[in-house]
């Protein structure tokens, strides 16, 4: 499998001089694998880059997966050019909610009047699959598990395998447990972080939110985002050797992400990186 970033960015979109580095597009990502339809995860402004390059390939089978419905995670929607091409079979999962609930939810985003595009005016053919959080299901050539996220109206994470390859995408989550509380001070973890640990064993990468500082994400805990020191030791709890922070603030320079990155740079258990929009991670090697 293989893990492409097209949007590294949480909350609003930020393109400027001071995240040409990093990218300034909100969370998109897509994950591809010999002779399998592409999967894209979230939505936000960097599916339009992305879907105009699915125009290109052969391939039109597509699986659209997301993780919540908050506008920076859907704004890319209706600029996702595959869904204007009806030569493309797109399924949508939609986890955590019934299908008729999800597919309201994009109904009144794209209803004439926030968008010109309605919904039900899609000219490619779109279905919709529910995902049970907590359990695994097939999706194509894909093994697919939600697994709830911690996060104001909910959200859900994927866990994607394909072959003997594993990763998992959770963006918006605060942690799992109080602030001194669980593995990020050293304590046994916390029931809702074993639930989450259990979820992230045996996985290749790990592409975690880690939108604030620890500082910052004492002052706003109730927003819904983590903070690097997290990630890390719930890959470190869960046995996770590449770990990606992911959903960046959007008042996060290249310099401040870079400086990020530095003090990382030397982690082992697990190698940290920095989600960098058009980036690739190849786990055949």
């Amino acid at each position: 499998m293989r893990l492409t970033f097209w949007g590294v960015r949480g909350s609003i979109p930020v393109p400027g001089a001071s995240t040409l580095a990093y990218g300034g597009n909100s969370s998109c990502v897509e994950i591809s694998a010999p002779g399998a339809p592409t999967m894209v995860l979230d939505c936000g402004t960097g599916a339009r880059a992305l879907g105009l390059h699915l125009l290109g390939q052969p391939s039109r089978k597509l699986i659209l997966g997301f993780t919540h419905f908050h506008i920076d995670h859907t704004l890319g929607f209706p600029f996702f050019a595959p869904i204007y091409a009806p030569s493309f079979d797109v399924e949508v999962l939609l986890p955590g909610q019934e299908v008729a609930e999800a597919r309201g939810l994009l109904m009144e985003f794209l209803n004439g009047i926030f968008h010109p595009l309605r919904l039900p005016d899609i000219p490619a053919p779109v279905r919709y699959t529910s995902l049970v959080p907590g359990l695994t299901r097939q999706v194509g050539p894909y093994r697919v598990r939600a697994v709830p996220l911690n996060h104001p109206g909910g959200a859900c994470g994927y866990r994607v395998e394909h072959g003997d390859k594993a990763l998992a995408y959770f963006t918006d989550t605060a942690p799992f447990a109080k602030p001194d509380e669980g593995v990020a001070v050293g304590q046994p973890p916390t029931a809702a972080e074993e639930r989450i640990i259990a979820a992230l064993r045996g996985l290749d990468l790990l592409v975690f939110d880690t939108m604030f500082t620890r500082e910052a994400y004492l002052e706003r805990m109730g927003w819904g985002h983590s903070y690097p020191e997290y990630a890390v030791a719930l890959a470190r709890a869960a046995g996770v050797p590449l770990l990606y922070l992911f959903h960046h603030a959007p008042e996060a320079s290249d310099e401040q992400l870079d400086a990020l990155a530095a003090r990382w740079a030397d982690s082992k258990d697990p190698v940290v990186r920095l989600a960098r929009e058009g980036g690739s991670v190849d786990l055949e090697g």
